[in-house]
């Protein structure tokens, strides 16, 4: 989609964003103006066509995406070179085919999505928000967070601040109030951190939705009566001060809340339900603060679904158990075959007759043996429960580990270690249980050491224990010298840092390990205040004493007589040797006995250039 730069006036910018607040809204909305705001669903695990909606960012299908560049998918899991310090993630929904939209950030801020809206109603209440996670597993160190900025018109609006690594999606946003003649806006999202090591993230369900007061229909839970009963009033319940004039339209669904259809003249506070035939009822109201936004999908906010259930006076129950179970209804029990017939009173009054046609069948004995395979790295899932040999039993067949059923097939995957209780269950009841136990294989350990506590100028030598074979390995900070595959290295720290290793096992488990070292800033500069030039080979120059590496050089260093002549000049060298320094001479002849100025600047490994000045007195 081809994006459009929205222009609106300066007084309508103020009016606007005055009323922002970072926050989401905290009454009813509407239905999403962004229709596409989840990126639709595919079977294809990648979308082949370029969306163009990532105005500073490249749209490739090559996974995983390189600085720079974005995809949309459906689940990393299924990437053959995923990133090894990435999770496998699916979109943030229940539809197993939904997209998202996966971002390796640019090494430079700039958006990433950008959206024009029109037709949209003057002095109305918006919410903009995103589902967004941090690519990055938790425990992984030395990496950027992404930091993301909402934008209204080319305004940041509101930041969502250094994501955190949690493994979890979060959702960020913001209400903002257009002006008065306001019905278009252009809506971004910004990244604001570097690219490089870290700021990747995945983006999903972006919405953008009229905000109104509390609409409600109470109470919320499913409503029932008797199918002779007396029809029901529900109630328009509004919270709020926000529609002066509030205007109503109820509505029903006939598909269980997939759709919906206006109900001609329903357009009070409350709604009569007259239907008294067995069957559940769907129901809701659209609400706005005009009659003219009350028409228009952008400016309305629609309540809860209140739900109407017509209980039926007569029942009939076919229903087969196996051998051995027992079949309750109401207060009575059966474990024989029979016709049964039973009258109830519901928890709201409803007389029911219940008629119960149960069949009894044998136990035919499932039988069943269970395998198990490993997690390929320690606690991660991935371990696995297979079902062999299953026989007996009426198909088909329910699994239920651990008291949750997993699915309809014999293989169970995607598994932490651990001691599993595997039921199986037929179609009538008739059950096996065995136990399962998952074994976790044995940890990837890379051990940097202990901490290190040094003076500027000391090196230290980092050397990575690890306990399997490595395909990749990475420092972060990057080492001068120590290529990607460099398990250690001797190093001179100019300051205090954590060294972050991660690598990546032969059978792909990562393992992070860090070490700090505490660089004491101690400047080792010694500056005599007498000396004698003699030539007895004791004290016959003068100069700043210092140690390198801790001393990078002497920048400058000059010694000055009472009149401010000076009488000697050193630049860039270190001192140390028999003859650097003043010799005690001055044009070629030996200089009078007394005081002299000195002004040194010094400069040390750490880049810091530091000036020394004092007095030392010459003495023959």
């Amino acid at each position: 989609m081809k994006m459009r730069s929205c222009f609106v006036s300066l007084v309508f910018c103020l009016l606007c964003f005055a009323f922002a607040t970072a926050q989401v809204c905290d009454g009813n909305l509407g239905e999403n103006i962004f229709e596409d705001g989840d990126f639709g669903f595919g079977s294809d695990n990648v979308l082949l066509t370029d969306p163009g909606i990532a105005p500073g960012y490249i749209y490739t299908t090559d996974v995983p995406p390189p600085d720079g560049y974005y995809t949309l998918t459906n689940n990393t899991a299924t990437w053959l070179n995923l990133y090894p310090t990435w999770l496998t993630i699916q979109d943030n929904s229940n539809n197993l085919e939904g997209y998202m939209m996966v971002v390796n950030a640019s090494f430079s801020p700039g958006l990433f999505y950008e959206q024009q809206v029109d037709d949209l109603c003057e002095n109305t209440l918006y919410e903009f928000s995103a589902d967004v996670i941090n690519l990055i597993r938790v425990g992984i160190g030395g990496h950027i967070r992404p930091n993301v900025s909402f934008m209204l018109d080319n305004i940041t609006m509101y930041n969502t601040g250094d994501i955190p690594q949690t493994d979890n999606w979060n959702t960020y946003g913001f209400t903002f109030t257009t002006g008065p003649g306001q019905t278009s806006v252009t809506l971004s999202l910004r990244n604001n951190a570097p690219g490089g090591i870290g700021n990747d993230l995945a983006i999903d369900n972006i919405t953008f939705l009229p905000c109104g007061p509390l609409a409600q229909i109470l109470p919320e839970e499913v409503e029932s009566i008797c199918e002779d009963g007396d029809p029901i009033e529900i109630f328009a319940t509004v919270t709020g001060e926000q529609y002066n004039t509030p205007f109503f339209q109820w509505q029903q669904s006939f598909d269980e809340g997939l759709t919906w259809e206006d109900i001609s003249g329903a357009n009070g506070m409350s709604f009569f339900h007259t239907e008294v035939n067995t069957g559940f009822y769907y129901y809701r109201y659209l609400l706005a603060n005009s009659s003219s936004s009350l028409d228009n999908s952008k400016c309305r906010v629609v309540s809860n679904v209140k739900v109407i259930e017509v209980v039926p006076k007569f029942w009939n129950v076919i229903d087969t158990i196996c051998e051995g179970l027992t079949y309750v209804q109401g207060n009575s029990m059966y474990s024989e075959a029979g016709i049964y017939t039973d009258s109830l009173i519901s928890s709201i009054g409803c007389d029911s007759i219940v008629t119960l046609d149960l069949t009894i069948v044998p136990d035919m004995g499932i039988q069943a043996e269970v395998t198990t395979t490993s997690p390929v790295c320690f606690g991660e899932t991935g371990g696995s429960i297979m079902i062999e040999n299953l026989s007996g039993g009426y198909l088909p067949y329910n699994f239920v580990i651990d008291g949750e059923i997993m699915t309809d097939l014999p293989l169970i995957t995607n598994l932490l270690a651990g001691n599993y209780e595997v039921l199986i269950q037929d179609r009538f009841g008739c059950n096996l249980t065995l136990e399962a136990l998952i074994e976790n294989p044995e940890q990837f350990i890379i051990e940097l050491g202990p901490d290190w506590s040094i003076q500027l100028g000391e090196s230290v030598e980092i050397e990575a224990m690890v306990n399997d074979e490595l395909i990749a390995s990475t420092w972060s900070p990057e080492v001068e010298g120590c290529a990607m595959d460099c398990l250690g290295f001797e190093i001179f720290p100019t300051n205090s840092q954590y060294y972050y290793l991660t690598a990546v096992s032969d059978d792909e488990c990562v393992a992070v390990d860090s070490v700090f070292i505490e660089v004491e800033k101690i400047r080792k500069v010694y500056i005599p205040n007498i000396f004698s030039p003699n030539f007895d080979g004791i004290n016959d120059y003068f100069a700043p004493i210092v140690i390198a590496p801790n001393v990078e050089s002497i920048q400058s260093f000059q010694v000055f007589n009472r009149w401010g002549a000076v009488v000697y000049e050193g630049r860039d060298f270190i001192s140390g040797a028999s003859s650097s320094g003043w010799d005690g001479t001055f044009k070629g002849k030996p200089a009078n006995v007394g005081v002299y100025v000195y002004l040194a600047e010094i400069r040390f490994l750490d880049g810091e250039l530091i000036q020394y000045s004092g007095d030392v007195l010459l003495l023959r």
